[in-house]
């Protein structure tokens, strides 16, 4: 998938260096919004082993991880997933992104997050899209709404970042032709 400034494509073993890269390069700046991580998370074998997970899963239709490339140097900048799909009646997922802290600014995560709302709905013919955000996260609340995400309210202590419960808010977006 090509948008304006990147290009999506499923996440490679080729990219597992270039993955672990962005996790050391951008620690302190992601762990303040990430969930806690295992010890051997900053290892090539983890980041390996994760993307044989993710593609397996979406062998499976359970989830999709994507690596976000810059159309400019064709490097890769980023991740933009979607997890927690459920099918039946509900026929929804989760959106999430994370975007190195030197492309930050770029219109990067807006244009992945468009295009992957597009795949969602086009693609696999979900109804609609959910986003959690931390309330200090500006930037990603930005991102999440010029990509037609609208906030529906907030999810009090919802995720545990660094040993405490933290608010998040809570976004979504509906498939207009359903």
């Amino acid at each position: 998938m090509r948008g304006s400034h990147v290009t999506l494509r499923p996440l490679t073993l080729g990219d597992a260096e270039d993955l672990l890269a962005i996790h050391i390069q951008n620690k302190h700046f992601f762990e303040q919004f990430s969930m806690e991580r295992p010890n051997n998370y900053y290892t090539l074998a983890f980041q390996e082993h994760v993307i044989s997970q993710f593609n397996e899963l979406a062998y499976q239709g359970i989830e999709y991880h994507f690596a976000i490339l810059s159309n400019q140097s064709n490097q890769l900048v980023g991740v933009v997933d979607l997890f927690q799909l459920i099918r039946g009646p509900l026929q929804r997922a989760m959106i999430g992104y994370f975007i190195s802290q030197t492309e930050n600014g770029k219109g990067y995560a807006t244009d992945a997050c468009t295009l992957l709302t597009e795949y969602a709905f086009t693609n696999l013919k979900l109804h609609r899209l959910e986003a959690a955000v931390m309330p200090v996260n500006q930037a990603s609340i930005r991102v999440l709404e010029k990509s037609g995400f609208v906030k529906e309210g907030t999810a009090i202590k919802s995720v545990r970042i660094h040993g405490k419960w933290e608010d998040h808010y809570t976004f979504a977006c509906i498939n207009p032709t359903n």
